[in-house]
């Protein structure tokens, strides 16, 4: 029996991307799966139903009740769960922390589902991490914004009205996001510097082009996360920070782990002792932020110094965006299919630890 893998329009708000595009439409063809997407499921990204070559398009009631899997980039409504079959497959960013509701509607329907974002961050796992493509993303997109926003030039220009000094630009916390800023700033002719409390980060930094600030504290930990800073680490570490600051003209924050608050890196005196006309993005602000004065959606002043909260920022480049997800989803899904198919290997790490719910089941308790 031929295995049916849907998609539908995102339907949050601001969501441009899709969780299936031609090119994953196509593999999945090519492995005998039977692909049916919502009308104008990729529109909003770049890709309108015409691209899709042999795949069928239907409204969304209709395909849902024939879907085998449900690829997805946000979580659905539980209007969709009640509109799938008893042991149909969800997969995509179901945001698993704090969604107890959420977890018992996919129970009540008997479905079996599984939350990308709880992959383990091990090699094996790195084709499948949805957050580490989306977080490129929106370090990439965090410095481009900072860009527009900062009242000063990014590089050193020469011009016949005198020189022009370049930004000084602060990138707070290496992982993905964090590098992909970096590297935008340096892209962009700032003059560049990157922070973290992980030392083993320093060489990341610096292979980038900028400058790794040390501030005398490590909080290396497990699982590529930071541990959590002794009141003493964290008095020393803000400090520091504190006086670096006044000479800073942008700074991004991208300190986040998943299913916590975001933790506070800069404190309102912080901010108060920056330069006039200094800009703070706070790539953390879905979490709570890592600035005290952040709010998340908008764009605060304080003593001279402007601080944003975009949210969503994959989403302001969805083609891209799009592309590396769908091959995250696809690549997970790979690990599903077994002679035609969906058997999922509970022995498997990366299957059993991002499972939700498996037959109404409850796996995971966020």
């Amino acid at each position: 029996m031929t295995i049916t893998v849907v998609a539908l329009r995102e339907s949050a708000a601001g969501e441009r991307r899709v969780a299936i595009t031609p090119e994953v439409a196509r593999k999945l063809h090519g492995k005998g799966v039977r692909v049916l997407l919502e009308h104008g499921a990729g529109e909003a990204a770049g890709f309108p139903d015409a691209a899709y070559a042999d795949t069928e398009f239907a409204d969304a009631p209709q395909m849902l009740a024939q879907a085998d899997l449900l690829a997805c980039v946000l979580p659905p409504t539980d209007a969709v769960f009640g509109q799938l079959r008893e042991g149909a497959m969800v997969v995509g960013q179901l945001r698993p922390h704090g969604a107890a509701a959420r977890i018992v509607a996919l129970g009540k329907h008997r479905l079996t589902a599984f939350a990308l974002e709880l992959l383990p961050r091990t090699t094996r796992a790195q084709a499948m991490d949805v957050l580490s493509s989306q977080a490129a993303v929106a370090g990439y997109r965090a410095m481009l914004i900072a860009a527009e926003a900062c009242p000063k030039f990014f590089p050193m220009l020469t011009t016949a009205a005198g020189t022009i000094r370049p930004s000084r630009v602060l990138v707070i916390g290496a992982g993905v996001a964090g590098l992909q800023a970096i590297a935008t700033a340096r892209r962009l002719g700032a003059q560049t510097e990157g922070y973290d409390v992980r030392p083993e980060t320093r060489e990341q930094i610096e292979s980038l082009g900028a400058k790794f600030l040390d501030l005398g504290v490590s909080a290396a930990g497990s699982g590529g996360y930071a541990r959590e800073l002794s009141a003493e680490e964290r008095a020393a570490q803000q400090q520091a920070l504190a006086d670096h600051l006044k000479a800073v003209d942008v700074v991004v924050t991208t300190a986040a782990v998943p299913g916590r608050p975001a933790p506070k890196i800069l404190t309102a005196a912080m901010v108060e002792g920056m330069k006039p006309g200094a800009l703070i993005v706070d790539l953390a602000a879905e979490g709570g932020g890592n600035c005290e004065l952040t709010r998340p959606g908008e764009r605060v002043e304080h003593a001279g110094v402007a601080i944003l909260g975009p949210l969503n920022l994959p989403a302001g480049a969805p083609l891209h965006a799009s592309e590396m997800y769908a091959r995250n989803v696809y690549n997970f899904v790979e690990l599903l299919l077994r002679d035609g198919e969906l058997v999922p290997d509970f022995d498997d790490e990366l299957v059993a630890r991002t499972c939700l719910s498996h037959g109404g089941e409850p796996h995971f308790q966020g």
